[in-house]
């Protein structure tokens, strides 16, 4: 087996078009979607949701079947890509700025509503190195002062401290960061209009293009090409008694994808993932260009009183969980000369793991004390599967719109905890045989369960991790 730094010699041989060592780097294409769930892909099982785009990417490159959005809700995830931290080690441990209930049993944490400018971002240092930065799409990380601008990227288009587009979908977009197309125009669209751009602008300089997609984050707006088609499947699909949703803790769960409007959605922004994949082929940049596809958290199918768009299934609940349906997300990374066509990697690995990953991939010099939660995939994407990693951890210590209460999770192997602070009690499952835990193995289980729920408390203590506290003022609250 080929060590990590022949690959990395070979992925710097194929990319090499001149003199330069700047021309040598690979560029990087990284997409990211908000509330894509594991299941909304046709490479990951879905079978009313149409792909052919991505399902083309997965073909070419890799595909992680244990890929982990870093938390269940978004700005969390979106600060661990950034910095290579787990968003507890930062203290941004909700979306911003959240909305934590007043009268409840526990108080949220005060945590962070920006990302840090002591924070080295991945594109700081990919700066810093010789590349162009541009960043188009959702931010979320902070408002005047924080937004991607101020944190490496050259260009800015459509970045700002909103999660979910102001105007919607269709323009006039009501955007700050960018500027408004003629009415109608589709956000999607927009945004890989101005990411192909900017690839066509670059020239032989390397780049890191970062499009942050805020699809399919609600409002769920209908792609207008696509509506029509989805409609009439869902008109063919089977009759069945099957139930369309199921009760998940105090929330509802639902179970079956037939979203007509979600899967136009979901459609348009593979159609503009293909026309990005596209460009790089026909520009002969493939070769020499690293592309990396996930999602921000789980796909949107458990709220308070209904279910959510989609249906994560096989896995359990949705975003704002910390059972799989919450973290675990469509992963694919393509490394030209190191990652071979269709293959798949079960080696758990999660967000903030790409930080390091790309740079290791530019060549540069790793920086352990800045990504300290998380470990280059370079190894995994050559096909080795032994990363030294004890286990992952997910901490949300707030109250959510899915009906989560605070908690935190941890994985370490095939096993998985999670602690419910609310409920006071904990839930143990072995994902290798119950990926859609079902089977509480707490009480069968004790001496692991004590193990885990320990080490996950020594991780956060060590990290200082923002905590939930007792609600003193309950019933007083207005």
């Amino acid at each position: 087996m080929q060590s990590a730094s022949l690959w990395l010699a070979s992925l710097l041989a194929l990319a090499s078009t001149g003199p330069a060592q700047e021309a040598a780097r690979p560029n990087f294409l990284f997409i990211l979607v908000d509330d894509l769930g594991y299941a909304d892909l046709g490479c990951y099982g879905s079978t009313f949701h149409e792909t052919p785009n991505l399902d083309r990417l997965a073909r070419s490159g890799m595909r992680f079947t244990d890929g982990y959005a870093a938390h269940p809700v978004c700005s969390p995830t979106r600060a661990a890509i950034m910095t290579g931290k787990n968003p507890a080690r930062i203290g941004i441990t909700d979306w911003i700025p959240g909305q934590d209930p007043k009268n409840r049993k526990l108080r949220g944490p005060a945590d962070l509503d920006r990302l840090p400018h002591e924070e080295v971002t991945i594109a700081e240092r990919l700066k810093a190195a010789g590349y162009r930065t541009f960043f188009a799409g959702k931010w979320h990380l902070g408002s005047d002062g924080f937004f991607p601008e101020d944190q490496g990227f050259d260009i800015n288009k459509g970045g700002h401290h909103r999660g979910s587009p102001p105007g919607g979908y269709y323009a006039p977009y009501k955007n700050p960061k960018l500027e408004n197309g003629p009415n109608g125009e589709y956000l999607p669209d927009r945004l890989t209009d101005e990411t192909l751009k900017f690839i066509e602008s670059a020239g032989d300089e390397p780049f890191f293009a970062y499009l942050s997609f805020y699809t399919v984050h609600t409002p769920i707006q209908a792609s207008k090409r696509h509506i029509e088609h989805y409609k009439k499947k869902r008109a063919e699909l089977p009759d069945s008694d099957a139930p369309r949703t199921r009760p998940e803790h105090d929330g509802v769960t639902r179970l079956r994808q037939d979203n007509a409007a979600y899967a136009s959605m979901v459609h348009a922004m593979d159609e503009n993932v293909g026309r990005l994949l596209d460009k790089l082929e026909s520009t002969g940049l493939a070769e020499r260009t690293v592309v990396v596809f996930t999602s921000d958290n789980g796909g949107l199918s458990t709220l308070s009183r209904r279910g959510g768009p989609t249906s994560n299934l096989p896995l359990r609940a949705g975003k704002g969980w910390c059972y799989e349906g919450g973290i675990r997300v469509p992963f694919l990374i393509r490394a030209p000369g190191i990652t071979k066509p269709s293959s798949t990697c079960a080696t758990p690995a999660y967000s903030a793991d790409l930080h390091p990953t790309m740079l290791e991939l530019a060549g540069l010099e790793l920086a352990p004390e800045q990504h300290a939660d998380s470990l280059s995939l370079v190894p995994a994407l050559g096909g080795r599967t032994d990363l030294e990693r004890e286990f992952l951890v997910w901490h949300f210590p707030h109250y959510h719109g899915s009906a989560w209460t605070p908690g935190s999770a941890i994985r370490a192997g095939r096993y998985k905890l999670i602690e419910f602070y609310d409920k006071e009690k904990v839930e143990l499952y072995d994902l290798s045989t119950d990926l859609g835990e079902t089977e509480d193995l707490s009480e069968a289980q004790p001496e692991r369960t004590a193990e885990l729920r320990q080490k996950l408390r020594e991780y956060l203590a060590h990290v200082d991790a923002p905590m939930a506290k007792p609600n003193r003022n309950r019933g007083r609250d207005r």
